[in-house]
């Protein structure tokens, strides 16, 4: 039996390129159902990772129906809200959709059943045994760990944990914004929003029903609990159409901090397991890789696994061979670039990157 824990894009795309190959699975997700809670918001899905594992799975062209018309606009200011780059790209290779909407459609290609919902994981042993909460347990051929940052298949074949960035996000949604916050609107446009400086900034991005914002700061403590005032306190001497972000957010702030394993994270072959995804590689948001290399990890592990048929080894080895060098490079480019955008200066080095991506 395969089993793949974690019903996220990298597991559902797994699940999903082995059904249509005709290679049995069963997904184990910890939620209660699909609906158990908000699915975060736009993703930018990249030629050659998350739409190449589309194609493998068969759902490419429903995947261009989901896309957001205009999202990959940006504008970068400073503290002042001095507009330094507005950037309306056309063609870019990397068009943006939301991540529920994503998560959907894999959930939908998938036969009833396949995904076993409320099966949270609760202990992982030597000989891929898995221990569920609700006391079930089960022994698998091959155990995939698609579960994500805190994942418990990891333990089974290495000890790294993710460590804290020093960066910590609020998350804020500003809702029906073309009638309630037009200046807001006008702000961010109609895609992605940067605005930095002194460590801190203003991450956003337009979503067809709401502007989704990310207040960033650096601090040595992770926030785990945050008010709007606190917000509005870290950032003062900004200019107030930033703050108003955050005076007029509906609901209350969610506060994320920011994690990841160690860059060149990789194990050595442990029998009939691998991870995939953030359980691999979990990286700060600023290469805009998280989702994509999660998809891609199924979509190459499917791959492997067909390619290799009983010898699943040789396909463990083959997959992991290329997912550490390619997970590295990305671990490493988005630490970098974290950096760049909160550096003394900011948005200088941002606004100088963008501006050399866009001769190339």
């Amino acid at each position: 039996m395969i089993a793949i824990i974690g019903a996220g894009l990298g597991g559902l795309t797994l699940a999903r390129i082995l059904h249509v190959n005709g290679i049995d699975a069963v997904v184990y997700e910890a939620e209660a159902s699909p609906t158990a809670r908000t699915q975060g918001g736009m993703l930018d899905i990249h030629e050659e990772s998350g739409q190449a594992a589309l194609k493998a799975a068969g759902l490419y062209d429903d995947f261009l129906r989901l896309v957001m018309p205009g999202g990959e606009a940006m504008k970068v200011y400073d503290r002042h809200a001095v507009l330094r780059l507005a950037h309306e790209p056309e063609g870019s290779g990397r068009p943006e959709v939301h991540r529920r909407d994503l998560r959907d459609l894999l959930l939908g290609s998938l036969p009833e059943g396949m995904i076993r919902w409320g099966s949270k994981v609760v202990e992982v042993s030597d000989g891929r045994e898995v221990r569920l909460a609700d006391g079930a347990s089960f022994t698998a051929d091959l155990l995939v760990g698609a579960d994500g940052a805190w994942s418990k298949v990891r333990s089974l074949v290495s000890d790294a944990t993710p460590a804290y960035s020093g960066l910590s996000f609020a998350e804020l949604d500003l809702l029906d914004p073309d009638v309630r916050h037009l200046e807001s609107a006008e702000l961010m446009g109609g895609g992605s929003l940067f605005a930095l400086g002194d460590g801190r900034g203003f991450l956003g991005h337009r979503e067809p029903d709401r502007l989704h914002v990310y207040v960033a700061v650096r601090t040595d403590t992770p926030w785990s609990g945050i008010t709007r005032d606190d917000l509005v306190a870290e950032f003062d001497g900004w200019d107030d159409r930033f703050l108003r972000l955050i005076r007029d957010s509906d609901g209350e702030p969610f506060p994320r901090a920011i994690h990841a394993l160690p860059i060149g994270h990789q194990w050595k072959r442990v029998p009939g397991v691998t991870l995939l995804g953030d359980a691999a590689h979990l990286m700060s948001p600023f290469a805009g890789e998280g989702a994509n290399l999660a998809m891609q990890d199924g979509a190459e592990l499917a791959a492997a696994l067909i390619a290799n048929g009983d010898d699943t080894e040789a396909a463990l080895g083959t997959y992991e061979s290329a997912l550490f060098p390619r997970a590295e490079e990305a671990a490493r480019e988005s630490a970098q670039n974290m950096d760049v955008c909160f550096a003394p200066g900011a948005p200088d080095g941002l606004v100088a990157f963008f501006t050399s991506f866009s001769a190339e």
